[in-house]
């Protein structure tokens, strides 16, 4: 009988814990911010056009309400700017302040290193049969996805 510690899933899930639970200890260490902080204004850096709240929501894989927050937060603190958008009188868009792009380039930056040291531990050839796994992995389970929506 399989149990949840042999599902492919769970490994997954496992190991991307991990990496996020050391990540997020560094983060605040370093930077003051959270792991949610750090992948909104890691997202936010990487555009340079603002981007809304639900597109924002939408790239973090997160909930609108919850993303508010974090938002509300990071603009308190004076690392995001909200404007109001000029075609949507109830919508904001969101950049990264000044500080908020220093922060931003700091977090990149120690993402980076992180990364590296993860996969150091991987040779040249697992570091590339890694790749290629998730790539399929990941084009898997959104076939899967896909047909579950079908038989809704």
């Amino acid at each position: 009988m399989t149990e949840i510690q042999d599902l492919l899933s769970y490994k997954l899930h496992r190991v991307a814990n991990l990496l996020s639970r050391g990540a997020e200890l560094r983060y605040r260490r370093e930077f003051g911010v959270s792991l949610l902080e750090w992948r909104t204004l890691a997202l936010l850096g990487a555009t340079a056009k603002p981007m809304s709240l639900v597109q924002l929501a939408r790239a973090a894989g997160v909930d609108k309400g919850q993303l508010s927050r974090v938002v509300t937060g990071l603009a308190r603190r004076r690392l995001v700017r909200r404007e109001a958008h000029p075609g949507d009188g109830r919508g904001v868009r969101l950049t990264l302040s000044i500080a908020g792009r220093r922060t931003y380039g700091g977090l990149i930056r120690a993402a980076a290193e992180r990364d590296q040291v993860v996969r150091n531990c991987l040779s040249s050839r697992e570091a590339k049969l890694l790749e290629a796994a998730l790539t399929k992995i990941a084009t898997e389970a959104g076939a899967l996805i896909q047909i579950e929506k079908r038989l809704r």
